[in-house]
């Protein structure tokens, strides 16, 4: 970027991830740098990873250095969005078009080989409120405003479970199908009864609806349900929609930690052809829940068809005991009171 300007019809803007490194980079003049070159900065928070700004225009092109590139991911369903290196971010910036560094700097380009990150980065943590003492802290008064709810709290498994199967989802369903990624829906985070009317809101907008009037349901998946960001809520609000399990072929990792974590059991086909005998509607039985689930595998039996499957639990040993006590919250209030330590509900 050093002496070049960003193509005029290109919107070039950079987030930096950290206080320590935006620190690094004022100290080593590259803020002002990029600024001179026609770079936006961004705060240090959550941006266009998860459309929250710099959304594409329709059937726009965006160049980026995230992770994640998922359709709708940027805000905008019909945007082309290409995960890059930062060097090939700066390159396109600077040409206009897609661009290498080598594009820019010719030979010149074996510098980049001779740019490492500092042994050590600054750490000033001057502005870090220590926690206070439990007296004072039972002083505190939490403010909420209007847009704030309290996190719902599952139950245990019950000990016989009887719900239909409120979606029969395909293969690689992602987070942001589950909850769309926008500044629209990001706003309420905080509010899950609110947030909880568009799950499933770009794959099914019907899901939620039928979800809630169906009291607690089962949703069946195939191949990488769950894949992509880390969104909890991607759990919480079909939780909070009564979604007691969900049965796939197979479970992204961290999205199974978040199904555990907030009640909902996460179980996989013993044999993947049963999902082509599963319809949305079935009427699915699990008796004895929690005893299978401590046994590791798990017998269903589909009431409108009258035929019989098992599947696995997809869990550690400590997973399943979060499971068993209803999701995280539950398990960790069971382990204060086994200390002697009073909790509240």
């Amino acid at each position: 970027m050093k002496g070049r300007k960003v193509a005029e019809n290109i919107s070039c803007t950079c987030a930096v991830s950290t206080k320590s490194i935006y620190t690094q980079l004022l100290r080593g003049g590259y803020i002002e740098m990029m600024l001179d070159a026609g770079v936006r900065f961004l705060e240090l928070a959550c941006g266009p990873c998860c459309a929250i700004g710099q959304s594409p225009a329709t059937n726009g092109v965006a160049v980026r250095t995230t992770n994640r590139n998922f359709k709708g991911r940027s805000g905008n369903p019909n945007a082309e969005v290409y995960l890059v290196s930062p060097e090939s971010a700066a390159a396109t910036a600077i040409t206009g078009t897609f661009a290498s560094a080598e594009d820019i700097l010719g030979e010149d380009v074996k510098i980049l080989g001779t740019i490492h990150e500092p042994e050590e980065y600054p750490v000033n943590d001057s502005l870090i409120i220590p926690p206070l003492s439990p007296e004072e802290a039972a002083k505190v008064e939490i403010v909420k405003g209007p847009n704030i709810a309290y996190l719902p709290v599952p139950e245990a498994p019950e000990e016989n479970l009887t719900a239909k199967i409120s979606l029969k989802a395909g293969d690689n369903v992602s987070t942001d199908d589950i909850t769309p990624a926008s500044a629209e829906f990001s706003s309420m985070r905080s509010n899950i009864p609110l947030m909880s009317k568009y799950c499933f809101h770009r794959y099914d907008p019907d899901f939620a609806e039928r979800a809630k009037n169906l009291g607690k349901s089962i949703i069946v998946g195939g191949e990488n349900y769950g894949q992509g960001s880390s969104r909890e809520h991607a759990a919480i609000n079909p939780m909070f929609l009564g979604v007691k399990c969900v049965i796939a072929k197979n479970i992204a990792r961290i999205h199974k930690g978040n199904l555990v974590n907030h009640g909902i059991v996460p179980l996989l086909f013993e044999n993947p052809a049963d999902y082509d005998r599963l319809e949305q509607g079935d009427g699915l039985e699990i008796l004895s829940f929690p005893e299978q689930i401590k046994a590791g595998r798990v017998k269903v039996r589909d009431i409108d068809k009258n035929f019989e499957f098992w599947a696995k639990p997809d869990m550690s040993e400590s997973e399943v005991e979060v499971s068993l006590d209803g999701g995280q919250l539950r398990h960790i209030k069971k382990q204060l009171r086994e200390m002697g330590i009073s909790t509240k509900d």
